[in-house]
């Protein structure tokens, strides 16, 4: 049946919902590239909460979702800057996200890596605090056997004098961690907090000081994340890194052809897009890890007008989408975000990522998408 969404200038347009999905199935593990999904939590709607609360979050929804990207070969990126921090959950909750995803893990053998940061600090902070409050949270990470994913750090952004203070801080860090870490480069279009990160607001300076951390410690890093929405950049970064150093490309805009890669190499991925195309990004690195680059990239190109509708500025406010994805996908059953973030959204957004995710084949049940599409619109009073 024909559904009416709404437009960015409040008119009704005519749109006729899918009756198939791709339905993509589960198959072997990856062998060319390494892919996570910045998945994000599934809140407890029949919490009484308030926006400024703390997070209460639906455990079994949340560990189910993870399991539902392990079985498709994915890795999950836990308890992640963008994804969770910051935005609703604090470090307490995230610390038991750590240890409950990464039990989750050890029994499902799936592969994940959690976000180790500072956001335990509520104020300011001086250089001392804030490697001390990344020492407590890398112990987390590190205890429950996950990986760590070293994050940038609004604290540290605050405190630093210069790029010297990111070579002492990350330089200590990296000498005690356990195990190889993964460096996350956040950019301020994803958190204007950061905005100067590396010591300097010049991207070219401080992508010098990021490689010096790296040089200085290449045994200790496993790969980079980049985040910084820009291909070119990420392509001259990664193709200075020290061997057996990777790059996950955290570009959401630019992502095929950062992973599918030239003849001088290619990104893996940590991608917050990889949360609700989990299943079809799986199907893609199949068919490249045949070395069917044109394959993947015929199977993985079409998302990426999705990708750029979800991650719009203000780009911090993309896991609305996410999680209004999954609701239609029938992967929980409710809207209700950490936070109240559910409204962070307007309803033509949400209308026009309905019908970029249905045109692709998204969703497991396009009738059931379509039945909480129609409740959705019914709500903000759309009843045609």
């Amino acid at each position: 049946m024909t559904l009416h969404l709404p437009d960015a200038h409040g008119a009704l347009r005519a749109y006729e919902p899918r009756t198939e999905p791709l339905a993509p199935t589960p198959g072997a593990p990856f062998t060319s590239r390494t892919v996570f999904s910045a998945a994000h939590v599934v809140a407890d709607p029949y919490a009484d909460t308030t926006p400024d609360s703390p997070a209460a979050v639906d455990w079994d929804a949340t560990l189910a979702f993870r399991r539902h990207l392990w079985s498709h070969g994915l890795g999950v990126a836990e308890a992640m800057d963008t994804a969770q921090r910051g935005m609703g959950l604090d470090w307490a909750g995230a610390a038991e996200l750590i240890r409950r995803s990464a039990a989750e893990a050890k029994a499902a053998g799936g592969r994940i890596a959690c976000g180790v940061g500072t956001d335990q600090l509520t104020g300011p902070a001086n250089l001392t605090e804030v490697r001390a409050a990344y020492e407590e949270q890398l112990a987390v990470a590190e205890e429950s056997g996950a990986q760590a994913i070293l994050m940038a750090s609004r604290a540290l952004a605050a405190a630093a004098r210069g790029p010297e203070d990111y070579l002492e801080v990350y330089g200590h860090l990296l000498r005690q961690a356990a195990e190889p870490v993964i460096l996350h480069w956040l950019g301020p279009m994803f958190d204007p907090a950061l905005e100067g990160y590396w010591g300097s607001s010049d991207l070219d300076a401080a992508t010098d000081t990021f490689l010096d951390v790296i040089a200085a410690h290449p045994d200790k890093v496993d790969g980079i994340k980049v985040s910084l929405l820009d291909a070119q950049r990420e392509i001259d970064l990664r193709r200075r890194l020290p061997k057996g150093v990777r790059c996950y490309t955290g570009d959401d805009f630019h992502y095929p052809e950062l992973i599918a890669g030239d003849e001088q190499g290619f990104s893996h991925a940590l991608l917050g897009i990889f949360d609700p195309l989990g299943p079809l990004a799986a199907q893609a690195v199949r068919v490249l890890d045949t070395g069917d680059r044109e394959g993947f990239r015929a199977l993985l190109d079409p998302t990426v007008e999705l990708s750029r509708h979800l991650f719009q500025a203000p780009t911090r406010f993309y896991k609305t989408g996410v999680v209004f994805l999954a609701w239609l996908a029938g992967l929980q059953s409710h809207f209700t975000m950490v936070g109240g973030l559910q409204s962070a959204r307007s309803l033509p957004h949400f209308a026009r990522a309905y019908e970029l995710a249905d045109t692709l084949g998204l969703f497991p049940d396009p009738k059931l998408a379509e039945e909480r599409m129609r409740n959705l619109l019914s709500l903000y009073g759309v009843d045609r």
